[in-house]
């Protein structure tokens, strides 16, 4: 299946790209390319694109990539709304709340409670201590 796509070129921290028609399963980089397009200067942001031949390969069953098609609905050669080639983020996942949790251990904690006075007010009676010895000098 073909695909068009943008391949990098350029220098680093100067992204230019070239739109090419390329194979799905090899990479950019490898120069196995059916059509070169046109390019994108992604600093300028104004693509050169051969539009029509866009719409030939387009017709013929080759797939855009997200920003390209997001380039062909600015130039206006593909109707439609654009893509969102962005990551999905991950959804935050909220905790308990800790004052939901309060009653409940306040319930748990009341007959715990009633126990330990109970007891507490019980008169116990001592136990008798031994005494203890002193300890007896071994003279060596």
């Amino acid at each position: 299946m073909l695909n068009i796509r943008l391949q990098r070129v350029g220098r680093k921290n100067d992204p230019s790209f070239r739109v090419i028609v390329a194979d799905s399963k090899l990479k950019p980089k490898t120069g196995n390319v059916v059509e070169n397009l046109g390019s994108y200067n992604a600093r300028h942001g104004k693509p050169v694109i051969n539009t029509e031949r866009a719409k030939y390969w387009l017709s013929v069953g080759a797939k855009a990539s997200g920003t390209v098609h997001n380039l062909l609905v600015d130039l206006k050669a593909v109707t439609g709304k654009k893509v969102n080639v962005l990551g999905k983020k991950t959804p935050i996942v909220k905790e308990a709340p800790v004052v939901a949790e309060a009653p409940k251990v306040a319930e748990a904690v009341a007959p715990v409670a009633e126990v330990v006075a109970e007891v507490a007010t019980e008169v116990v009676p001592e136990a008798p201590v031994a005494e203890e010895k002193p300890a007896v000098e071994v003279a060596a």
